[in-house]
């Protein structure tokens, strides 16, 4: 479990295929303090610390992940990833539950505004948008972002310079590609309504609002 709030970033120094999974090599500030076993959050993807030193780490990953998220067709050594060890329980939940388990993928259409910037993205699976409201929150390549607004094609984020600073999304431009993971709650209520072979949608829905 994370929180979207980035801790540091991360360069990609190597990626290959080992057997049935894929490893990624990550030169990062904090490698030394991992442990092997631990997770890690990459740019939203929650992966598995295999090997570290004092310098780089190791993360594996299946196939899906590969697959799911831009890893698998951006991928290059140099790239720049957020990074995020995952939460105490003990810690102040500054963002929101973020799972590492990335729903998909959608690409920036475009950027409005100078100094805080509102970002328009599309997603390649439209139905992600069932999951996200305006006011709700996703992450994007890990980060914590609020929905200023959700449309049928497209949703926006706003980026204030702090996060711009702090994380790789200030490289960010049009056609570029991210992680998107929707609000776990929203999950949980579109599968509760659409889900409900003894009620009607509708009714079950007016039953959860008046708990």
């Amino acid at each position: 479990m994370f929180t979207g709030l980035i801790e540091t970033l991360g360069t990609v120094r190597s990626f290959r295929q080992t057997g049935a999974y894929y490893t990624m090599t990550i030169e990062a500030g904090f490698s030394s303090e991992l442990v092997t076993g631990q997770s890690v959050s990459v740019s939203g993807a929650c992966l598995t610390v295999t090997r570290n030193d004092a310098k780089t780490f190791d993360v594996e990953m299946m196939r899906e992940t590969w697959v799911r998220t831009w890893f698998g067709r951006h991928m290059r050594s140099g790239v720049r990833v957020n990074l995020e060890r995952a939460m105490r329980i003990t810690d102040r939940l500054d963002g929101h539950l973020v799972l590492g388990h990335v729903d998909g993928i959608a690409t920036l259409r475009e950027i409005r505004g100078r100094e805080t910037r509102e970002a328009v993205f599309v997603p390649d699976d439209r139905e992600l948008l069932r999951g996200i409201v305006g006011k709700g929150s996703v992450a994007i390549d890990g980060v914590s972002l609020t929905v200023i607004d959700a449309g049928d094609n497209s949703f926006s984020v706003g980026l204030i310079p702090a996060t711009l600073g702090a994380t790789a999304l200030g490289e960010l431009k049009a056609g570029s590609v991210i992680n998107l993971e929707t609000d776990i709650l929203g999950k949980y209520i579109a599968r509760l309504t659409e889900y409900q072979p003894k009620k009607k949608k509708g009714d079950y829905l007016a039953s959860l609002l008046s708990l």
